[in-house]
């Protein structure tokens, strides 16, 4: 069975996603777009949001968000307990997101980086295995509350 992708965008994000979507298929992927699903100017927690409780109920294994800085968008799906985001403007930060903090969504700012670039990213984050070891207790840390 194929694995499926979940991902969302708002309009600055909306041309990114879309070269996201046809590399991922490309690549074997089935994806779950949840939108938006034009470059009409909308509220980009709206569509995180969908993916961010996707993701979070284990409905996904991993999952890809995009808005113009990236930062929006990561910050709306780490409000999910189960989440853990990284914004990818780079390859040795996308890299790292997933050795050493088990990081199961990428967020692209799709008006800092070249559409090469995000697609370069995105392979990195579905290629590269969590070290565990020493980065496990850390990651199991992330989500602690504290008082």
């Amino acid at each position: 069975m194929k694995e499926i992708i979940p991902i969302a965008s708002d309009h600055a994000g909306f041309e990114l996603k879309q070269k996201v979507i046809a590399h991922l298929q490309a690549a074997g992927f089935d994806v779950k777009d949840f939108g938006t699903y034009s470059a009409e100017s909308v509220d980009y927690p709206d569509f995180a949001h969908q993916v961010g409780a996707a993701v979070n109920r284990g409905d996904y294994r991993r999952g890809i968000v995009i808005c113009g800085s990236g930062n929006g968008v990561q910050m709306t799906v780490n409000k999910y307990p189960n989440v853990r985001c990284a914004l990818c403007w780079c390859s040795e930060i996308t890299e790292l997101a997933r050795q050493h903090n088990d990081a199961n969504i990428i967020s692209l700012p799709a008006r800092f980086i070249s559409a090469d670039e995000a697609l370069s990213f995105v392979d990195i984050f579905l290629n590269t295995p969590f070290l565990g070891e020493r980065h496990l207790r850390r990651v199991q840390k992330i989500n602690k509350l504290i008082d």
